[in-house]
């Protein structure tokens, strides 16, 4: 079974308990949808679905996620102007999608497209971190360290998390 392009296993800190570099923080912080922020850019948007398959949640996420021992795993680059911008990885419970099924018929729509316009929507504080991106899958979109943003999602009472690791196309935004 494949494994996340990236690892979330890394020193994740509360936002606003980290100095965030300046050319990133508007981003970091982005209270509103990421993909929606991109396609107001001008520039084409696209998003291209890596892969998405169910995993075991792994342990040093089930903190974020009680209760779930098996989750989808989705992964996608976000570009513009076929520049990759952000990775994203987001983990649906089972529960989740049961209870949500949209979210289990995605394919190449963007989830912001879908969970930013429900009215019951809640987020958790945003944490971030340094992450490395070093899977074979990763290197065909960018390699090295690079900022990431994770929170916990609450829709209709059911969680998901997403993580999203910005990339050297972010900058020439």
């Amino acid at each position: 079974m494949a494994q996340p392009a990236i690892s979330l296993a890394a020193d994740w800190q509360l936002a606003s308990d980290v100095s965030l570099p300046p050319l990133l923080q508007s981003w970091l912080l982005e209270p509103a949808s990421l993909t929606a922020r991109l396609k107001s850019t001008g520039r084409h948007f696209q998003l291209q679905l890596l892969q998405q398959q169910q995993q075991a949640l792994p342990a040093f996420l089930q903190s974020l996620l009680p209760d779930t021992a098996r989750a989808d795993c989705r992964e996608v680059l976000m570009s513009c102007n076929q520049l990759p911008c952000i990775y994203a990885q987001s983990w649906l419970p089972l529960a989740t999608l049961a209870a949500l099924q949209p979210l289990a018929e995605l394919g190449e729509q963007p989830l912001g497209e879908v969970i930013f316009q429900q009215s019951q929507l809640q987020r958790s504080a945003v944490e971030v971190a340094r992450v490395r991106l070093q899977h074979p899958l990763a290197a065909t979109v960018a390699s090295g360290e690079y900022w990431a943003r994770r929170s916990v999602f609450t829709l209709a009472g059911q969680p998901l998390l997403v993580a999203e690791v910005f990339l050297d196309g972010i900058f020439a935004l």
